[in-house]
């Protein structure tokens, strides 16, 4: 683990999705990844790249409006949480979150984490997420709290 921020540009759908299929493989079990960005900025599309990468075929959305999704293969689990309607860590703490902040045996991936920031155990990695305005397909990414 490091705190030196590395800078990724993914030019497609399919090429953030392969990164984050390949991001699995570095990562330990129990990690939590704090998402960070704007609507339409490749949040679930990564979320949808690691499931690829864990072995989840299920289809994977933002949980916007329910929150929490969980999936699971081989015993391993993906939480994927949703913040964009929580006001702040308290909310997620009062629905029983503490347990996805510490995902013994799987990752939780956290969209709009920047809300609840406040709860995040001191070792999550955190990925920003930018559009590139003058390629509308191309993103830029910087990863914090791990290296590649």
């Amino acid at each position: 683990m490091t705190d030196k921020e590395q800078t990724f540009h993914l030019y497609s759908v399919d090429e953030t999705q392969n990164f984050a299929k390949t991001m699995v493989n570095e990562l330990p079990v129990g990690s939590v990844i704090a998402l960070i960005g704007d609507l339409g900025t490749g949040k679930t599309t990564f979320t949808q790249g690691f499931a690829k990468g864990l072995g989840i075929d299920d289809s994977v959305g933002s949980p916007t409006f329910k929150l929490v999704s969980q999936y699971e293969n081989g015993g391993v689990r993906l939480y994927h949480i949703d913040s964009y309607r929580l006001k702040n860590g308290n909310d997620l703490l009062n629905i029983g979150g503490e347990v996805y902040l510490n995902p013994e045996n799987g990752f939780t991936l956290i969209e709009w984490a920047n809300i609840i920031e406040d709860i995040l155990p001191e070792e999550t990695i955190f990925i920003h997420f930018d559009r590139v305005k003058e390629n509308l397909n191309e993103r830029v990414i910087k990863i914090s709290g791990v290296s590649f």
